[in-house]
């Protein structure tokens, strides 16, 4: 396939899965009365038996068996597992309690915690304006506590857990079926524990509430694992600029749902708080764009052959 081919399919696989994390607002509301612990356990749990298929469907077993071999490679995608637990757990509070606007403030800050992770544990230096977008970023979260009365816990704890899942995923080179599988085979018992115990207690909505809403749990790992499968066939593909900048149609369907949908409320306060995050992004974008295409003529210049 043509260059020019291979990009378009790429952008489109990465719109696509951005685009279909944008809409997650508008799934999680349709599973209650389940609650959040039990929505997740139902995603682990639908998730693994999905992708067991497509490993099957793709003979991909050997990758996982290659995995789960290797000790190190095992330990991260443990760490990882739990970190996308817990931050699955926070999204599906946070959109079912009300704060979906907040949730979008937290992948809004992801990529500058991404940045921070950087510098904290590759050792990696950043560029005058990248620290002058870190700097912004922290301003607006001071804006907005000071509109709270409080931290706004959620969309920090979203952008840490899934900043830290990224830096796991960066550590391990497995290929994301592969790597899926891993992650959620490793906390399903306690999937299967929570659900067990919820339906024990009387508790549980999965089979009491209809054959629609067993249908829609189910339907929880299909919807967890094809985002992810799109995402890694964009990676793949196209620059990871392009990534960095497709990954903002995410937050920005986020906040639209939850302000034009939802109706929850944008004060003069919080909105100040959430165009401080995007000036520091446009700073941080605008500078990352500018190094790559420094880069870019720096290896063209490089590779041309030397004059005779």
């Amino acid at each position: 396939m043509p260059c020019v081919d291979q990009r378009r399919v790429g952008v489109a696989s990465g719109l696509a899965a951005y685009g279909l994390w944008g809409l997650f607002p508008l799934y999680f509301p349709l599973l209650e009365p389940a609650g959040g612990l039990e929505i997740v356990a139902h995603r682990v749990i639908w998730s693994l038996l999905f992708v067991a298929v497509l490993l099957t469907a793709l003979r991909a077993w050997p990758q996982v068996r290659a995995a789960v071999t290797d000790r190190r490679s095992l330990l991260v995608l443990l760490g990882a597992a739990v970190l996308i637990a817990a931050n699955w757990l926070v999204f599906v509070y946070g959109v079912n309690s009300g704060h979906v606007v907040e949730t979008s403030l937290g992948y809004f800050i992801n990529p500058l915690v991404s940045v921070l992770l950087g510098v904290v544990v590759f050792g990696e230096r950043l560029r005058r304006l990248q620290w002058l977008a870190v700097g912004t970023a922290a301003v607006a979260v001071a804006v907005l506590t000071v509109d709270h009365g409080r931290p706004p816990w959620i969309a920090l704890a979203l952008a840490v857990t899934f900043g830290l899942y990224g830096l796991m995923k960066k550590l391990v080179r497995v290929s994301a079926a592969p790597g899926l599988f891993v992650e959620t085979a490793l906390v399903v018992v306690p999937a299967v524990v929570v659900v067990t115990v919820l339906h024990a207690q009387g508790q549980g909505a999965a089979g009491n509430v209809g054959p629609g809403h067993l249908l829609l749990l189910v339907s929880s790992g299909v919807a967890t694992a094809v985002p992810l499968l799109l995402f890694a066939g964009a990676t793949r593909r196209i620059p990871l600029s392009t990534v960095g900048l497709l990954q903002y149609v995410t937050p920005l369907m986020q906040l639209a749902i939850g302000v034009f949908v939802y109706g929850e409320p944008m004060p003069p306060a919080r909105l100040a708080g959430f165009v401080i995050v995007w000036v520091a992004l446009a700073v941080f974008t605008a500078d990352s764009l500018r190094a790559a295409r420094a880069g870019a003529r720096r290896r063209a210049a490089e590779a041309a052959p030397a004059p005779v």
